[in-house]
């Protein structure tokens, strides 16, 4: 098969042809947050999550990594200051329309997020696809699917009855997000958890991306001009003594 070299956060890579960036990043460390892809099942590049910038950065655009395939010489950058904000957006909307489910509440903790500017809905479901594709893919059922358009949208079994090919496996709901509760229970007081609350990498803030290729570090390795750079959340006041 084809080999094809691209660059990852400055890191020079060489992957197969038709491995989408996703994979790529995976292959060599580099930890991109996903919530709709998952081994075993097709591409769907529903939650954004996995979103990248490709190109110079003067130039650059956003993809889903999920469904993107790598290209030759492809510049790709997974954890710029444009692509952290964007993620922070994304999982604000999710956890606003599911604040029970603790898996969404773990990664707006993990990425940062802080603050809701979104009115929570509490909803049940968010469109990820992941029981749909584990149903028809692995299980080879078929028994539920998407109907509906727009804000009527929803997952459902085939003209809204008991589905006689359902085998009742438990497979849609052991992938789903929304299925797993937040420590506080469903009926937490605040929206947002922030339990388990992280911080981006310093150098995303100084560089516009970041210098380890490897992330989520802290960039405290990142010296500009003399300067220690602390992780996102320290203090900084002298240098670390050796």
């Amino acid at each position: 098969m084809k080999r094809i070299s691209l660059t990852i956060n400055g890191l020079q890579v060489q992957v197969d042809e038709g491995t989408s960036i996703l994979e790529a990043a995976k292959l060599y460390g580099v930890e991109i947050p996903t919530l709709c892809s998952m081994e075993g099942l097709s591409s769907y590049g529903a939650c954004r999550l996995c979103i990248v910038e490709i190109g110079p950065p003067h130039r650059s655009k956003v993809v889903s990594s999920c469904t993107y395939r790598c290209e030759e010489g492809l510049e790709v950058r997974t954890h710029s200051k444009r692509i952290l904000n964007a993620r922070k957006v994304v999982l604000e909307l999710m956890v606003a329309s599911s604040p029970s489910s603790k898996t969404l509440q773990d990664l707006a903790a993990a990425h940062g997020v802080t603050k809701m500017r979104f009115r929570p809905e509490a909803e049940d479901c968010i469109l990820c696809g992941l029981c749909v594709r584990m149903c028809e893919e692995q299980m080879m059922a078929s028994a539920i699917g998407f109907a509906g358009r727009g804000p009527d949208r929803h997952i459902t079994t085939p003209f809204d009855e008991l589905s006689d090919v359902c085998r009742h496996c438990g497979g849609c709901m052991y992938v789903c997000p929304v299925c797993t509760l937040r420590c506080m229970g469903p009926n937490a007081e605040t929206t947002l958890c922030s339990g388990c609350l992280n911080f981006p990498p310093s150098c995303a803030e100084v560089y516009d991306h970041t210098q380890c290729w490897m992330p989520p570090e802290c960039g405290t390795c990142v010296r500009p001009e003399g300067v220690y750079l602390p992780a996102a959340g320290h203090v900084m006041n002298e240098e670390p003594k050796s």
